[in-house]
């Protein structure tokens, strides 16, 4: 049986890679990772304002700021909050490139154009195989319209795509108006993959201390829900790898994202439940569920129920809107 498959243009023994995570912070676990059958690994998240930071140095800047508008930078992290500084993140690249044969995609998170995607260099030459691109950004501003935040984003990414020669997927939000053009528009940058979705962290209202206080909550498998549809939709139409992220911890979970037409998945909130030895047991899941089926490669998995056979996808989604809403009965 066949498990390889193709990501980024990197060849992978299976699916089944370890997302961006704390994972990547201690080069035994990720051994440890790469024993139970990872595929490949996703650094946490380097972000726009720690290059920026670094780059410009305004570190000083920022704290004159707060001296007199203190609610500016309250929000972010101080910055020895961040788990890895830039200069700690590229040495942590260099160790896991030197103990994993398993490729190790760094990943860098922003929203705007600026110098901070020139980091991305800095990455490729510390042995990075790959770069994951976070899209991650609230548009809260009335004055901007959707297509100037796009018109950004896109920016942003080409701007990633020219500073390295490695492959960049880029990591996006399910809020677009409009996400087949947007994937599409990001393939026209030269993007190798784009990778399905990131995860919006809700606050909740702290009602003694009268504060926006931050939660945590772990992915579940109704999260998939939501992959599965749009890489149903992409699959057919974009030529770049896709990835699920989110949602995936059971096999069966991986067996969906495939038929959907997913080239790899990302799994993380069930490796923080479970341990790194669950990756072995989703991978057995996966050869199980293969077996019994009747598949020999993941190749003839891929895409096995997106839409490309579906003449129109749009009617299709509104008669499944309609089916569920008349299946309730009081």
């Amino acid at each position: 049986m066949n498990l390889t498959t193709q990501y980024l243009g990197l060849k992978l023994k299976n699916p089944l890679v370890v997302g961006a995570s704390p994972f990547g912070d201690n080069t035994y676990m990720a051994l440890e990772l790469q024993d139970a059958g990872a595929s490949a690994l996703v650094m946490r998240s380097l972000f726009e304002e720690q290059v920026d930071a670094e780059q410009r140095a305004l570190v000083h800047h920022l704290e004159s700021t707060a001296n007199s508008h203190p609610e500016g930078t309250s929000y972010f992290p101080n910055f020895d909050e961040y788990q890895l500084a830039p200069d700690q993140y590229l040495r942590q690249l260099g160790q896991l490139k030197s103990s994993l044969t398993i490729p190790v995609i760094a990943s860098l998170n922003g929203c705007r154009p600026g110098g901070w995607t020139d980091y991305a260099r800095r990455l490729e030459s510390a042995g990075a195989d790959a770069i994951e691109l976070n899209l991650y950004q609230l548009a809260t501003d009335p004055d901007v319209a959707a297509d100037e935040v796009e018109a950004d984003l896109l920016q942003t990414v080409r701007n990633a795509v020219e500073a390295v020669r490695i492959p960049l997927a880029v990591k996006i939000s399910s809020f677009h108006t409009a996400p087949v053009h947007f994937a599409k528009a990001l393939e026209g940058t030269g993007v190798a993959g784009i990778v399905l979705f990131n995860r919006f962290y809700q606050p909740d209202f702290n009602l003694e201390e009268l504060e926006v206080q931050p939660q945590l909550r772990l992915s579940d498998s109704s999260e998939l829900l939501l992959r599965l549809r749009w890489l149903a939709i992409l699959s057919p139409r974009v030529r770049c790898s896709l990835a699920a992220s989110g949602g995936v911890h059971q096999a069966e979970d991986v067996v969906k994202a495939l038929l959907a037409g997913a080239d790899t998945v990302q799994v993380v909130s069930a490796l923080l439940k479970n341990g790194p030895k669950f990756l072995s047991i989703l991978i057995a899941g996966l050869r199980h569920w293969m077996n019994e089926h009747g598949y020999e490669s993941i190749g003839e998995v891929r895409g096995a129920m997106n839409l490309r056979h579906c003449p129109n996808p749009a009617a299709f989604e509104r008669a499944n809107y309609q089916r569920i809403l008349q299946s309730w009965r009081i």
